[in-house]
């Protein structure tokens, strides 16, 4: 009889009737010699094994420590309505209590893993005597042998002591396992089990599995998928594969069995539950809004306030299982997704192949590996992102299932490596072109600075690069209204006349004279201040600045959060850098009587149980709580935010801006028939086209321009580039825009006044004519303008006939088109889009 044939034997009759075990012990102990010297040598070794016991004992991990054990869970983001939008996940992990695990599923654990666990004291001394014969059969065979453990022991290996496979870890585990039994019930170890134990496809946990394998939660499981998760244990990356099926079955078919040998169901259930299929569905990535860069931003900021992982505290972003309430609205983030990239794809227009969105390096191993593992992605229609496998005349695309498919539209240019967007055509891909022109987008909320949308991209998945938050860019005559509001702060009203001629400035003698123009040239006369922000003039706003004093606009600037500039007169026309986030909640500002609430993403974060832990609005409310009204006024919410801007002169700006959009360079917003503020924004080159305005309700802010910045086109400008993602950002949410008009603060008087002169009139009425002559305009108390005189409009009339004369002598814009949205006004006035910097 061989070594392991011995083992076998003392095996069977050890683990046997214990009294019968105990009679042939005494019946073959005086003529069996080998019986007697393994007895001997076996005392000998439990005898070490209680030294070796006491000496492990003595450095273990508190068992009282899982009283306070908090399984690491996933951040959960809901939106503005509260439904759940994305969770912050590196594993699959969801928290159950007891109570909430069906009976089945806990039955069938405990028939794979531990059938006598409510008997035991936390080891089951057969199964261990087991499992230590097997091992002694496998030693050295390589075969890893069966772990006899206990589910307490495996709670103490999962939780307090890790996985290694080694006698001393066995050992450790079973002494931890009985003092666990002393601090914990059974229910409650049970309940740390079934949340902890890893089981596949990234989740640990019933509730985790339940839906990584059959997207169910577990109340919804039928017994043979609940059989099925409980054999994952044991080999929780083999048995969901498709390739182990058979095995995956045999074993599940297993567990059903010894389900109805421990009468926890039937026979005839049990037969049912075989004939099922596993049912295992496909791997789905994490229901989540399509909100990237909105999403990113959140994530950023909770790191920065409660660091990322359980070594950074309680209430890490991965560990913590924080609840966070964002202000994202998915309604208005899908339009500002999809009005944007319709832009960008509209500006690209038929340009062609303009180059790889990334390049892999072929010696780095499998293309198809590295395209999988660089998150590169694309949600747009039934694109997808391949790389490229064969170059030249007969092209190839790889995409993340392994496989190759023909390439059809692809330039020569191409080169193995190169990463493209395509799209199903036939039996293969077609080329689709991802534009290599970006911009940024944000709407917020004024009254309360909340971020409702933002899209810093053509799409996330193709890079984090946030251009909403991320891009400094050169915001052109968006920064105009500024200058304007500290000229109105600084004696001046909205029909004072300021010159439209030429301006220069001595700027030392290395830089010499520097002479302003309008954008497209041009220019001459005296208009009201309406008229040159309508007109987006350069002139008239460095002649404003200059009357102003450029210390007091770049003050203004700052102060509104756009930037900190030096006071040089091309700040004044858009020349210094800042944000898309920076400028619309500037705006937000203007729209709210000037107080400013600093633009967030997040409204509060709750802990796992609940807790406001962050609030973004830290208002105290004195009495809110009381437990009866004292007969006291109502308690009230002091103000929030900063008054950056007198109430007066923001609404006289956003007064002038509804002008802007009436009759001005952004006319074509005009037929939303909305209560609209804004302003149009082109920089030198041009390099960046901007529009940024909106409503009592919502402010949004976008720009269009080349990372690297360069020249996007002569014809390019704010109205006709940025405008437009602007009108289908509204057109597509056009239920959301009902508010009423703006409304004056108190010191606002509304006065009849000519919209050319800018003279008080006392005849006529102003009317929903864009191109009517006598308009309501804003006026601070005791500065109004006096009245106009017949006299004076003749001489307006006729200084505007011999400017408009002037320039067709000039060639200035000869034969120019009018516009059929009413770029043409009755008194010859034209609307131009003056927005260069200088």
């Amino acid at each position: 009889m061989d070594y392991a044939s011995h083992l076998q034997y003392y095996r069977e009759r050890l683990t046997g009737d214990p009294v019968r075990f105990v009679n042939w012990m005494r019946e073959n102990w005086h003529d069996n010699q080998r019986l007697r010297v393994m007895t001997y040598l076996t005392g000998i070794a439990l005898m070490l094994l209680v030294l070796l016991w006491a000496s492990l004992a003595r450095n273990l991990p508190d068992a009282e420590s899982l009283l306070e054990y908090e399984t690491p869970l996933p951040s959960v983001v809901r939106g503005v309505d509260g439904e759940i939008v994305h969770s912050y996940a590196r594993e699959r992990r969801v928290q159950l209590q007891y109570v909430d695990f069906p009976q089945p599923m806990i039955e069938a654990f405990l028939s794979a893993e531990d059938k006598t666990f409510f008997s035991h004291g936390g080891v089951d001394f057969t199964g261990t005597l087991n499992a230590v014969f097997d091992y002694a059969t496998k030693y050295g065979s390589g075969e890893r042998a069966v772990g006899g453990s206990t589910i307490t022991q495996q709670v103490a290996k999962n939780l307090l002591l890790g996985d290694e496979y080694s006698v001393t870890r066995k050992l450790k585990e079973m002494i931890l396992a009985q003092r666990i039994e002393q601090v914990l019930t059974k229910q409650e170890i049970l309940e740390l089990y079934l949340n902890e134990i890893p089981l596949g496809r990234r989740s640990f946990g019933v509730q985790a599995a339940a839906r990584a394998y059959f997207d169910k939660d577990v109340d919804e499981l039928d017994l043979h998928e609940t059989a099925f998760l409980a054999i994952l244990p044991k080999a929780p990356e083999r048995y969901g594969r498709e390739r182990y099926r058979d095995l995956a079955v045999t074993r599940r078919n297993f567990v059903l069995d010894q389900m109805v040998a421990n009468d926890f169901v039937s026979a005839a259930e049990a037969n049912t539950a075989k004939a099922q299929p596993l049912g295992l569905v496909q791997q789905r990535s994490e229901r989540s809004a399509d909100a990237g860069y909105f999403l990113e931003e959140v994530r950023r900021q909770l790191i920065s306030e409660f660091g990322e992982t359980a070594d950074d505290g309680g209430n890490s972003v991965y560990a913590g299982g924080l609840w966070v309430r964002t202000s994202l609205d998915v309604e208005l983030q899908d339009a500002a997704r999809d009005a944007l990239r319709a832009q960008l794809l509209s500006y690209h227009g038929n340009r062609g192949f303009t180059g790889p969105i990334a390049t892999l390096n072929p010696e780095n191993g499998s293309l198809h590996s590295q395209l999988a593992s660089s998150n590169l992605s694309i949600n747009y229609e039934n694109w997808r992102v391949g790389v490229i496998t064969k170059a030249g005349s007969s092209p190839t695309i790889g995409l993340t299932d392994g496989e190759d498919y023909a390439l059809s539209g692809a330039p020569s240019t191409l080169k193995i490596g190169d990463v493209v967007a395509a799209e199903p055509s036939g039996s293969g891909y077609r080329l689709r072109v991802v534009p290599e022109v970006s911009g940024g987008f944000l709407a917020e909320a004024p009254q309360t600075g909340r971020v409702l949308a933002m899209q810093g991209g053509f799409d996330s998945r193709l890079g984090s690069f946030n251009r909403a938050t991320q891009a400094d860019r050169q915001p052109g005559s968006t920064i105009k209204p500024f200058v304007y509001a500290s000229a109105l702060d600084n004696g001046m009203t909205p029909a004072t006349q300021v010159p439209d001629q030429t301006f220069c400035v001595w700027q030392g003698a290395q830089l010499g004279e520097k002479c302003f123009r309008n954008f497209g040239g041009g220019g001459g006369g005296e208009h009201t201040l309406r008229w040159g922000l309508e007109q987006s003039r350069n002139l008239m706003t460095v002649h404003i600045a200059d009357d102003t004093g450029m210390q007091n606009v770049v003050q203004t600037i700052s102060r509104v959060g756009i930037g900190d500039y030096e006071p040089y007169y091309s700040f004044a026309l858009g020349a210094g850098e800042t944000t898309v986030a920076k400028m619309v909640n500037a705006y937000a500002a203007l729209a709210n009587w000037g107080r400013q609430n600093e633009g967030s993403v997040i409204d509060y974060v709750q802990d796992r149980r609940g807790k406001v832990i962050y609030r973004t609005d830290k208002r105290e409310c004195t009495g809110c709580n009381m437990a009866e009204w004292d007969g006291q006024p109502m308690p009230r919410f002091e103000p929030s935010g900063k008054q950056v801007l007198d109430p007066r002169t923001a609404f006289q700006m956003v007064h002038m801006l509804q002008g802007v959009v009436t009759r001005g360079t952004a006319v074509r917003l005009r037929s939303l028939e909305l209560p609209l503020f804004g302003k149009t924004g082109t920089t030198n080159g041009p390099t960046n086209a901007w529009f940024v305005g909106g409503t009592p309700d919502i402010v949004a802010g976008m720009y269009v321009g080349f990372d690297q910045p360069r020249n996007l086109g002569g014809w390019v400008q704010g109205g006709n580039t940025a405008a437009p993602i602007m009108k289908r950002f509204v057109e597509a949410t056009k239920d959301r825009w009902t508010s009423p008009d703006f409304v004056a603060p108190p010191g606002i008087r509304m006065v009849k006044i000519d919209r050319r002169t800018g003279k008080r009139v006392f005849d006529g009425e102003p009317s929903n004519d864009p191109k009517a002559s006598v308009i309501w305009e804003a006026f601070k108390p005791d500065t109004e303008p006096p009245r106009s005189t017949r006299s004076d409009e003749m001489a307006a009339q006729r200084a505007e006939i011999l400017e408009l004369i002037k320039r067709a002598r000039e060639g200035v814009r000869a034969n120019r088109r009018v516009e059929a949205e009413g770029r043409e006004d009755s008194a010859g006035d034209f609307v131009e889009e003056n927005e260069g910097l200088y």
